[in-house]
């Protein structure tokens, strides 16, 4: 069952100055029950734009949309079912977090315990009586995921939820998400911390202005146009990559390390060959292919002015200005 539907998504916006421009551009992708997916795309690609189209923050110019098999126009019938957070949190800064989260969860119809429930899940139980002034963005940022975590939601939507955390903040958040994934939940995330995403998600989908340009699980995505390979250290690795060329593998080398197009089963005829030469191996292993690499290469054409992901015409928000976003 696919818990997120998106069909031929096109999204404009008008330019100030005249004419218009194309944010989303005909963007398919659905999202299965369960886990964690990760949305994935260079700055400008249009990834909260589609995450507004979906809650129906903004109306799509064309495409179909649905979450938890609701359009748009019918998300009140499953938005007690969905929590979400786009961009950084809207708060009264002179009210405590608690009191905050309080007046948020009073909207949904839930009480104290819910809300004393999402503190603790981002851990800011201990803070949660100082004012929101005094939050750090880090701070500011785990409220905002305890304002969508309060309805105890089945579906989240967060749009990059790490933002403004140090490292140990942005591992909490990772080992939440990935925990509330494997409640069977499903949480649907946008970021650009390309290792996070590798180590917390099933699923990924990267999108480049406005398309998509693959899907699959990380191990799919992360094989996506790359031939296997080893990696080989050895003292002479010249006369090491002379002998593995002359047994028909293609090799390139990299000071002491070779870079043997092979697959792992063919480990051991690379060790043989060279230990029958005098060349014994230090090292030798599968290359690995990480997703900043993946990403990269699969858009290589992004925005070349690394312009925000938001509409065109709209200011990028100061640094802690809480104004343009939605907790939902």
């Amino acid at each position: 069952m696919a818990v997120i539907e998106v069909e031929g998504l096109r999204k404009e916006y008008r330019r100030l100055l005249g004419g218009r421009t194309t944010a989303v551009d005909g963007l398919d992708l659905s999202v299965p029950e369960g886990g964690v997916f990760g949305f994935l795309g260079p700055n400008g690609s249009g990834k909260t734009t589609t995450i507004r189209c979906l809650l129906g923050l903004v109306r799509a110019s064309a495409g179909r949309t649905a979450l938890l098999g609701a359009s748009p126009h019918a998300l009140t019938g499953v938005i007690d079912r969905v929590g979400s957070m786009v961009e950084a949190p809207a708060f009264f800064p002179n009210f405590s977090g608690r009191r905050n989260l309080e007046l948020h969860a009073r909207i949904a119809g839930l009480g104290r315990a819910e809300v004393d429930r999402a503190l603790d899940q981002v851990g800011l139980a201990s803070r949660g009586r100082d004012p929101f002034r005094a939050y750090s963005l880090g701070m500011k940022q785990r409220l905002g995921l305890a304002a969508a975590l309060v309805k105890d939601p089945e579906l989240l939507i967060l749009d990059e939820p790490a933002n403004g955390l140090d490292p140990a903040g942005i591992k909490e958040v990772r080992d939440l998400v990935r925990r509330l994934g494997e409640e069977g939940r499903t949480v649907f995330v946008s970021s650009h911390l390309l290792g996070e995403v590798q180590q917390m998600c099933d699923r990924v989908a990267i999108i480049a202005r406005g398309r998509l340009v693959t899907t699959g699980t990380v191990d799919e995505v992360l094989a996506h146009g790359h031939r296997a390979a080893l990696v080989v250290r050895v003292a002479e690795s010249e006369r090491a990559a002379a002998v593995l060329r002359g047994a028909g593998f293609e090799v390139t080398v990299d000071g002491d390390a070779l870079h043997v197009l092979a697959e792992s089963e063919q480990a051991a005829r690379v060790n043989e060959l060279l230990a029958n030469e005098g060349l014994y191996l230090s090292e030798l292993r599968p290359a690995e292919i990480d997703l900043e690499t993946v990403f990269l290469e699969l858009t290589e054409h992004r925005s070349a002015d690394g312009s925000a992901d938001r509409p065109p015409g709209e200011p990028a928000p100061a640094a802690g200005d809480q104004k343009n976003s939605e907790v939902a």
